[in-house]
């Protein structure tokens, strides 16, 4: 474990090479699971603000979920999460013409008609935050599904880390990650 301002990060954070192979998973993260998305303070907010411009992206099963319990809920942990279909789908999945999942919310970004792409949790996949009286744990989540993307991350070299620098600065600001960049540095001047 390294430790970054009030931040614990995991050795895995560094070690474990991980590249999404979206072509291959075509979205599963976001529809496989028992729980929805974990939601940062305020995120609920933002989801409600931006539905009216994502609703006619969802299932008619999302929107009957929506209208019946709201975009999130409160999970068996006490954590609030978004919304899910059937056990297991986010309620804010749409689908491209070749059956690919995606964000409602992200597509919606990127071409430009909302300034909020997604709850930060789902851009850090597969890392995962643990927040503690004291500190925060940055630990990588391992999950079958994602067997394609350690394959990839072999294939490229590329640590957790380095693959989701955008989300980790979003999530910890720029000098965080500069430290991150830093530490990894001298863990692998330590072991060569």
């Amino acid at each position: 474990m390294i430790e970054i301002g009030d931040k614990i990060v995991s050795m895995d954070v560094f070690e474990v090479l991980f590249a999404c192979d979206y072509e291959q998973c075509k979205g599963i993260c976001c529809v496989e699971g028992d729980s929805g998305a974990p939601l940062e303070p305020g995120e609920a907010e933002m989801l409600r603000k931006y539905l009216p411009e994502v609703e006619h992206l969802l299932s008619s099963r999302a929107r009957e979920v929506i209208a019946q319990q709201g975009v999130s809920y409160i999970d068996e942990e006490g954590d609030e999460v978004t919304s899910i279909v059937g056990g297991k789908d986010c309620v804010f999945t749409t689908y491209d013409e070749r059956g690919n999942c995606l964000c409602a919310y992200e597509k919606m970004y990127y071409e430009g008609k909302i300034d909020w792409i997604k709850p930060i949790s789902c851009q850090l996949y597969p890392i995962r935050l643990t927040k503690y009286k004291d500190f925060t744990a940055v630990n990588y989540h391992k999950w079958s599904v994602c067997k394609c993307a350690l394959k990839r991350g072999r294939k490229e070299g590329m640590p957790v880390y380095q693959f989701l620098k955008g989300p980790l600065i979003r999530a910890f600001g720029q000098e965080w990650y500069d430290q991150l960049e830093e530490a990894a540095r001298l863990l692998k001047e330590e072991t060569t």
